[in-house]
């Protein structure tokens, strides 16, 4: 058992969450330098980071352009919808978990003009019915959005296929890549993505306090005079960063600092491909562990994702999810309530700096807890 404090013997425990997540020492390490944010050095990691970032999405430098926006990745969500749409244009956001129900509250709150397709959380969009809402709004939906892995259940949405019909009707198209960028091959340009977005502390593995827009260059020059906001301006902040290589109001130095270790590590891992065969053998050893443990899952196995699973409550008189998470937290093993709607469930994510060995040791400690509680599946 861990002590906890400045002493020895401490360590963290293990987060199988979506984030923020368990982080290697060394990116903990890139946060104890102090740098001032107008420093050479600093404005030096900004420009690799950003360069990094668009090698990552596969894109074309000068093509695509990345810029990291201060805040969490819902502060870099709400930077596109509120910068990036016209006034009089019109959003088609298709929804499948909490968070594409998100961003209707946003569009909401930003009073812009929207339609809706709404589907169960455990099934995927109706591509038909998106090209027949496309054709019925024509000329008059200006973007299309849409949450690749959705985090409430895991699930993969097919954003090749649905950005093809966003092309088809001339609309720009918005990707919330949130949990699958970094560990999910992705060619922003081939899925005809205009703006992607995702955080630092997520499969990158760096930790919270900015996300990031990869936004196609000609799509964002287009938007003059469209935000909504001052410190979200997603036009004004790249002209700052282009400019004079600076963020236009304080930066996260101590975050940019370890996500830019981060980005070293992931491709001395492999890059997509390294880390998404780590995070997929994560997977393939929880589903199997939590099979033969009694857990059922969520989600049908083909429309599962290796980043987060959705586990069921099972039927059991002397199951507790509070309990349960209480004793694998006191073993120092973090799992993640449910977000469904329409079930109870838990999560538990494959993603951060944990290995197959983790997992295996999480699913001990399962066992452990199932025998203290009673609970025989």
């Amino acid at each position: 058992m861990s002590t906890k404090g400045n002493v020895p013997g401490w360590k963290d425990k293990i987060l199988f969450t979506p984030g923020p997540l368990t982080t290697s020492r060394t990116v903990k390490q890139a946060l104890l330098r102090d740098l001032g944010s107008r420093d050479f050095e600093f404005i030096s990691v900004i420009r690799s980071i950003r360069e990094r970032l668009v090698a990552l999405a596969g894109a074309k430098p000068g093509e695509y352009e990345a810029i990291p926006m201060q805040g969490s990745g819902t502060f870099a969500i709400e930077s596109v919808f509120s910068s990036c749409v016209p006034p009089d244009g019109k959003v088609l956001i298709i929804v499948n978990g909490a968070y594409g129900q998100r961003m209707i509250k946003m569009c909401k709150t930003l009073k812009i003009e929207f339609e809706a397709l709404e589907y169960p959380e455990d099934s995927l969009p109706d591509a038909k019915e998106i090209e027949s809402t496309l054709k019925h709004f024509v000329g008059l939906i200006t973007h299309v959005a849409i949450v690749h892995c959705e985090t409430t259940t895991g699930i993969i949405n097919p954003i090749q296929t649905i950005g093809a019909l966003a092309k088809a009707a001339g609309a720009r198209y918005f990707v919330d890549a949130m949990s699958s960028f970094g560990a999910v091959p992705l060619n922003i340009a081939a899925a005809h993505i205009d703006y992607l977005v995702s955080s630092a502390n997520k499969c990158i593995e760096g930790v919270p306090g900015f996300g990031f827009i990869i936004a196609r260059k000609e799509a964002l020059l287009e938007t003059e005079g469209w935000a909504r906001s001052l410190s979200l301006n997603l036009l004004d902040q790249w002209k700052g960063l282009e400019g004079n290589g600076q963020f236009r109001f304080t930066p996260p130095t101590h975050v940019l600092l370890a996500f830019h270790q981060a980005l070293l590590e992931l491709e001395a891992e492999g890059g997509v491909e390294g880390r998404a065969a780590r995070y997929y053998k994560n997977y393939q050893t929880l589903v199997e562990g939590m099979r033969e443990l009694g857990f059922k899952e969520y989600l049908k196995p083909e429309l599962q994702g290796y980043i987060i699973t959705s586990f069921l409550y099972p039927d059991h008189p002397k199951w507790s999810f509070d309990e349960f998470y209480k004793r694998l937290n006191a073993r120092d093993l973090v799992i993640y309530p449910g977000k469904v709607s329409n079930a109870d469930c838990f999560r538990i994510g494959n993603i951060g700096r944990i290995l197959e060995a983790d997992v295996k040791g999480l699913l001990c400690g399962i066992r452990e807890v199932m025998r203290e509680m009673d609970l025989a599946l």
